[in-house]
């Protein structure tokens, strides 16, 4: 392609957007790049305080479950105190704990205050999903989804390099950084940026149009199906944080070499995630769920017959061809199938899809490894992808068309995105266990422990969602 057609490429991949979504890629990149503790939190605890790759594996988890309680009570209060409020709560708190966290050093004290980093920083992800839903129009959304998934995982590769500068120097800066740069884009919510919470109309109290609970979102029965199917999803996606450098430490592999192949998932999305969105942002969604998923299992069942590292990396790329498609494609499902005047509690649903998985994946990568061996947990995952994508075909049986425009005035609002909390994508992610392996039964190498702890650097940058959408 010549350079007057990449030009016209990109003036077509963000043409369009309002202002205010710009505010929300901006300030989501910029706090990914402050996300210096989600990158060394588990070589932190293993290596700088010398605890255990199991005890790393527990906060880690303890995080996760910080994020499965805070979502729902966060999807709630974005319905009824609105997005700027929620963002401004969260961001808050996440500074302050992500600094507390820095000067703890009883082992029960860490594990505390990384749960509740874990609830504040997850309760800003469904303010911000819902706000995007806001303020950008529903053809413009699956694109809107896969910027702020690329804007995600470019922040996450610079703060990596970053993050290790950082911790030569002080690990203790790392935390005082990120709490700082979160606070700073707390003051800009507060100061800079209006709400963009659609405005009541007089039919919301009419008969149709009763008020959304969570009692609603529950028994919206197809809802709950892609809830599901992203739990099964997220599942699959983390192992390559929670299994793969196990499984490589079994075969031999040093954490360098780890680092080396799951550094082509980064490098992957940064290059091809506007690419492909290009591409697919007009097809149907359902084909797209359906082949991602089947990717996401079968590039990581393809993982128990790789003996080198090019196999390895070619696992990768398989994978995450799949993460690239499904991140804003599911993404823009969710928004699609949710009310309105619910998009908070049905995002805070979402959220917690990605939440759950993250305590489930160390659970189930550590107990398939420890007695039956990585090759079982690369079939299994093979098994979950396929019942995941005949799961998407049954479910999008007779979508509806999406519909509805942008409520008046809701195209002014913008915040700030959540730090350190997936992605991954994001990275849904955050930003999990950093050994799963050594935590459910110590059969794992001093080499499988050590790239479990540097894998879970990459979880804890997911997150307890580990969705990087």
């Amino acid at each position: 392609m010549s350079v007057a057609g990449l030009r016209r490429a990109a003036r077509e991949s963000v043409a369009g957007l309002p202002g205010a979504f710009w505010w929300l890629w901006t300030s989501t990149l910029v706090n990914r790049l402050g996300a210096f503790v989600a990158t060394f939190m588990a070589l932190y605890l293993t290596i700088d305080r010398g605890y255990s790759a199991s005890y790393a594996g527990l906060v880690a988890a303890l995080h996760g479950l910080g994020g499965v309680v805070s979502s729902l009570g966060a999807g709630v209060m974005t319905d009824r105190f609105g997005r700027r409020p929620t963002l401004l709560v969260a961001q808050v708190s996440t500074a302050f704990s992500v600094a507390l966290l820095g000067f703890m050093r009883d082992p029960v004290a860490i594990a505390a205050v990384a749960f509740l980093v874990g609830m504040a920083s997850n309760a800003s992800r469904p303010a911000v999903q819902a706000m995007m839903a806001d303020i950008v129009r529903p053809e413009d959304r699956v694109r809107a989804f896969a910027l702020n998934f690329w804007a995600i995982n470019l922040g996450f590769a610079i703060s990596s390099m970053a993050a290790g500068f950082i911790a030569e120097y002080s690990y203790l800066a790392g935390f005082l950084i990120e709490a700082g740069m979160t606070l700073a884009c707390a003051v800009v919510v507060f100061v800079k940026l209006p709400e963009s919470r659609p405005e009541r109309t007089p039919g919301d109290g009419a008969p149709g149009h009763a008020p959304v609970s969570l009692l609603t979102v529950l028994r919206d029965g197809r809802y709950m199906g892609v809830v599901g199917l992203s739990l099964l999803v997220a599942v699959i996606f983390q192992q390559g944080y929670l299994g793969l450098p196990i499984a490589m430490g079994e075969a031999g592999f040093t954490p360098a070499d780890y680092g080396l192949v799951i550094g082509f998932n980064g490098v992957l999305i940064v290059v091809l995630q506007i690419p492909v969105t290009r591409f697919i942002e007009r097809r149907d969604p359902r084909n797209l769920l359906v082949v991602s998923a089947l990717l996401a299992g079968y590039g990581f069942g393809l993982t128990a017959f790789a003996g080198s590292l090019g196999v390895f990396a070619l696992t990768v790329c398989v994978w995450t061809l799949a993460e690239i498609v499904n991140a804003p494609t599911q993404t823009g499902l969710v928004v699609r199938l949710s009310p309105v005047e619910g998009r908070g509690r049905y995002q805070g649903m979402y959220t917690m899809s990605w939440a759950v998985a993250s305590l489930i994946a160390p659970l189930m990568s550590g107990f398939v490894i420890d007695h039956w061996g990585a090759a079982w947990l690369w079939g299994v995952c093979a098994v979950i992808g396929t019942a995941a994508a005949g799961g998407y075909a049954l479910l999008m049986r007779g979508l509806p068309e999406e519909g509805g425009a942008v409520p008046a005035g809701a195209g002014t609002g913008a915040a700030c995105g959540g730090t350190g909390a997936g992605t991954v994508s994001d990275r849904t992610g955050a930003d999990t266990s950093a050994g799963p392996g050594t935590a459910a039964g110590g059969a794992v190498s001093r080499e499988a422990g050590a790239g479990a702890a540097a894998g879970a650097a990459r979880v804890f940058a997911e997150g307890s969602s580990g969705e990087r959408s």
